[in-house]
């Protein structure tokens, strides 16, 4: 500063602009000296390579609807980590074991919250529920309470014979079929969708109610979930969110709308009986009632479970299957391997049990290339970290 002012006072006095111009360049040299090291004590690490995007839109226009493979091309291209421009946003991809195991498992509660997408918000009460939730108490309580009653041993071992019963009438309506054309995915939705409505509420809604409601939830799974899977303008550039350019917004509350009067009735019908049911349902209106206070499990919270159970079971897992399907048709010999396999069992006078589980231990390199290949959706949700944390 001292030389600074010491060139000030060598100039001449009567040339008033030069003076100005030669300080407010000092002061600008000098700040911008103080910036770089700053800059160079705390040094913020670079974002990892990616494709060239254009002005604004960032990678969105190049984005191939095979998105699985598209990345797998940028990885040969970028290698294991890089970065995509999506509009305002930046996304980091990882396609190595290694990075994914350091997000997912090493350091998963950074990572644990989603980035949520504005229809998952309005389908999902305002996201309280166990996907979109950020991780904390009202996360862990949720998690506690789907682990503890929904997936637990007990309640598995509860509904073998309705899984059992389901299965066998799906094996004989594809039997019956030989020669004609299957959709697969679709008898899957109808068996899963089946056992799971099961689970939640069969003690409140049966016979031809319970027919004609798995069916209005066929359609409405399927509407909400293609809705889902829509990119949004207003979830790449928040400042639009507002304006609901797509409309997508507009149909997703009309959608949850739809769902919620369904729930509505079944709770209403529920709370008549007064607890002479022990599905799911009852457990949760339980709950409610006995909540913690720092944690309140609330009404809204059973809706958006209800929710994540009655799209997250039935839409995925049926997925699943026909993914897992359409690589037995790919692969000749595994097919060959598994129909032997179902002989040796009809021998013993056995039904075919947990055929997913079948699946998973005894074949798990075509369960691996079923969901490598053909992900299903909730592997598909991005991360995203806290505020706090810079990225990467």
């Amino acid at each position: 500063m001292a030389i600074v002012l010491t060139l000030l006072q060598s100039l001449p006095s009567d040339n008033i602009p030069l003076i100005i111009l030669f300080t407010f360049s000092s002061f600008f040299a000098v700040f911008f000296l103080k910036w770089r090291l700053a800059k160079c004590k705390n040094p913020i690490p670079p974002y990892p390579p990616g494709p060239r995007g254009v002005p604004l839109l960032g990678n969105l226009p190049s984005l191939d609807p095979e998105l699985h493979t598209y990345f797998m091309r940028l990885a040969r291209a970028y290698g294991p980590v890089y970065q995509l421009r999506l509009g305002n946003k930046i996304g980091i991809v990882l396609t190595s074991p290694s990075s994914a195991r350091q997000v997912l498992k090493d350091h998963d509660t950074i990572f644990a919250n989603r980035d949520v997408p504005i229809t998952g918000l309005v389908a999902t009460q305002g996201g309280h529920d166990i996907v979109w939730n950020p991780y904390g108490p009202e996360w862990r309580m949720l998690r506690k309470i789907c682990v503890l009653k929904m997936l637990s041993n007990k309640t598995l071992d509860s509904v073998y014979a309705l899984r059992r019963r389901e299965v066998r009438q799906t094996v004989g309506y594809i039997y019956s079929r030989v020669g004609s054309p299957v959709k697969v995915g679709e008898q899957m939705f109808l068996t899963i969708l089946n056992v799971i409505t099961n689970m939640l509420w069969g003690g409140s809604v049966q016979g031809t109610e319970r027919a004609s409601l798995g069916a209005e939830f066929r359609d409405l799974v399927s509407e909400l979930t293609e809705l889902l899977g829509q990119p949004n303008i207003s979830d790449f550039f928040p400042g639009l969110a507002r304006f609901d350019l797509q409309g997508l917004e507009k149909k997703m509350h009309r959608l949850a709308g739809k769902f919620d009067r369904m729930f509505d009735g079944m709770i209403e019908q529920r709370l008549r009986i007064n607890g002479e049911s022990e599905d799911f349902l009852q457990f949760l209106l339980e709950q409610r009632d006995g909540g913690d206070s720092k944690t309140p499990f609330t009404m809204t919270h059973v809706k958006a479970l209800l929710m994540d159970m009655v799209v997250g079971g039935s839409d995925t897992s049926s997925n699943a299957t026909e993914f897992a399907m359409a690589e037995l048709i790919n692969k000749q010999e595994v097919s060959k391997l598994l129909a032997l396999c179902s002989c040796e069992v009809g021998k013993q006078q056995r039904a075919v049990r947990n055929i997913m589980v079948f699946f998973t231990v005894h074949n798990s390199p075509l369960a691996a290339a079923s969901c490598h290949q053909l992900p299903t959706p909730p592997s598909k949700f991005p991360h995203c970290t806290p505020p706090s944390i810079h990225n990467p």
